[in-house]
Formats: C-alpha cells, sequence, structure tokens
C-alpha cells in the first residue's frame, strides 16, 4: 500500500507563496523557466495554484525570466 506524499511546501510550513521570494519560485520552474508539473514535484493542488501564480506575478514584475 502506497503512502501518500505529504506536500514539501507544508513540510516546510510556508502558509503564503509570495511572488517576492525568488529562491523559493525557481525551485518550481525547470532550467527554460516552464512551472515543473505537481507530478513531478508533489506539490498539493492548493500550493500549486498559488505557485503559479506567484510564478506568473514574479514574472510580470520582471523578478523571473519568461524565458531563459
Amino acid at each position: 500500500m502506497a503512502r501518500s506524499k505529504k506536500c514539501p511546501i507544508e513540510a516546510e510550513g510556508i502558509k503564503y507563496i509570495d511572488y517576492k521570494n525568488v529562491g523559493l519560485l525557481r525551485k518550481y520552474t525547470t532550467r527554460y523557466a516552464k512551472i515543473k508539473p505537481r507530478k513531478y514535484t508533489g506539490v498539493s493542488l492548493r500550493s500549486q495554484r498559488a505557485l503559479a501564480k506567484a510564478i506568473k506575478r514574479a514574472r510580470f514584475m520582471g523578478l523571473l525570466q519568461y524565458v531563459r
């Protein structure tokens, strides 16, 4: 029987994913600046949505690149 995986963001105790936290956001993007899917990162659905929103905001503000 497979154990359920704990979300790495919730395991670290992060309650709010901030678009200014570029170090965290870079862990969840590929080297070509695409957002990594949940299947590979193990992030929960709620955290994945918040991550995507924060990454898109950071791109718009110029903190992250759209394409490398």
